[in-house]
């Protein structure tokens, strides 16, 4: 659906452009699918994050990076507003975690061919993160002494400068070397020993590669694979993550098709597998035995997350050459288990179900605007077997709603 052909190359300035939002780009980010975002650019959100096999724009190298072989050059500029609600029950009194639940998550991308082959990209993006803000204690404290409102605060920002190269006509690979920018803060844990409750920084590099390949009129397929982005130490936060403070990223990976059955319809599908095991400090669980082990030990306790299966599919049609739509749908299975919920409530990362609507407007020459909105439908996990006892298994709730715009520019 390339609705652009640049006759000549106009003046532009992408370096300053993406300096200056990377400054911006900085803010939280929060996100549905554990604490991954569900979808990558506003016009992936739009069908339900799905893009393994169907570029549309410029921050397509955060889902395959062989995907910009296929596109214009262009710029893209998106704001996200983000309103998650999350509750949790606990001893039979129910805790609101919304003391902040406003958020906007800003993204950039841009994207140039170099030869018939050869394509480059830069895309600045949210990859996910989390935040609760209760404002009550919910951790009894042993020490004299009043704890602090509950509540963390993480976000994560990829830079992923990205490179295409097209094997053949319908056919192309591409590599984006991730740096990573993390950011964390946590507050009433003064029962677990922990003291701090201000922000520390986390830096890390990965990388990310994929295939697209065009198969007819009728086909696109595509794979992508993530790797783990081995990042530095929460220094502040050793004596909680598992492993001196280690909270590094996990991989993942994705398989995806685009179907074509004319020039103004197209059915994206991703299947993607995230693997929040990995990293101790997220996969280890909470128990007698991890605690026996000591708060950022090795082998400490964690979240207890499960690894997790997510659908991505939606649907995108022309209704004329300067409007398209896009519904879509987003599944994931549930990474925290009923056993786990206590120290949970700190991350509820809960809501599996997604649905989204989105549309592009061409409003002038080379000029679009997009937009999307996603509701995750409320999901409940009711605590059981916590091991501290019954008083421990917290009712975990989410839902959310998102909304988004982005800006294009085709040259």
């Amino acid at each position: 659906m390339n609705h652009y052909r640049a006759n000549h190359r106009q003046g532009y300035t992408p370096r300053l452009a993406i300096a200056s939002f990377a400054v911006l780009a900085v803010s939280p980010a929060y996100a549905t699918d554990g604490y991954f975002d569900f979808g990558y650019g506003v016009k992936a959100k739009g069908i339900g994050g799905a893009g393994v096999a169907f570029a549309q724009d410029s921050i397509a190298p955060a889902t395959n990076p062989a995907g910009i072989a296929f596109l214009e050059d262009r710029l893209d500029f998106g704001l996200t507003y983000f309103h998650p609600d999350r509750t949790a029950s606990l001893g039979g009194t129910e805790y609101s975690g919304n003391g902040t639940s406003d958020f906007i998550i800003p993204e950039i991308g841009f994207k140039y061919g170099l030869s018939e082959k050869i394509d480059v990209a830069l895309a600045v993006y949210g990859n996910g993160g989390m935040n609760t803000d209760y404002s009550a204690p919910l951790f009894d404290t042993p020490a004299p002494g009043t704890p602090s409102d509950a509540g963390i605060d993480l976000s994560q920002l990829f830079v992923a400068p990205t490179v295409s190269y097209k094997i053949t006509e319908g056919h192309a690979v591409g590599i984006s070397p991730i740096l990573a920018y993390q950011r964390f803060k946590a507050e009433g844990l003064e029962e677990f020993g922990i003291t701090n409750d201000d922000y520390d920084d986390s830096f890390g590099l990965g990388f990310r590669i994929g295939y697209t390949g065009k198969i007819n009129e009728y086909l696109t397929i595509g794979a992508t694979y993530q790797s783990r982005i081995y990042a530095s130490e929460f220094d502040d936060y050793k004596g909680l993550f598992a492993e001196q403070g280690d909270f590094d990223i996990p991989s993942n990976f994705a398989l995806g098709f685009a179907v074509h059955p004319n020039e103004k319809l197209t059915f994206a599908f991703d299947v993607e597998r995230i693997f929040y095991s990995e990293v101790n400090s997220v996969g280890n669980n909470l128990s007698f035995a991890r605690l026996a082990n000591g708060l950022g030990s090795d082998e400490g306790p964690g979240f207890g997350w499960n690894d997790v299966t997510v659908i991505k599919t939606g649907i995108a049609y022309d209704v004329t050459e300067d409007l398209t739509l896009r519904v879509g749908y987003n599944y994931t299975t549930q990474p925290i288990e009923e056993d786990q919920t206590y120290f949970n409530i700190l991350a509820p990362g809960v809501v599996q179900h997604h649905a989204t609507a989105g549309l592009t407007w061409r409003f002038r020459e080379n000029w679009e605007l997009s937009a999307f909105y996603v509701h995750a439908f409320e999901e409940t996990v009711k605590g059981s077997g916590n091991a501290f006892g019954p008083q421990t298994d917290a009712d975990l709730s989410m839902n959310q709603d998102s909304f988004g715009l982005s800006l294009g520019w085709v040259f």
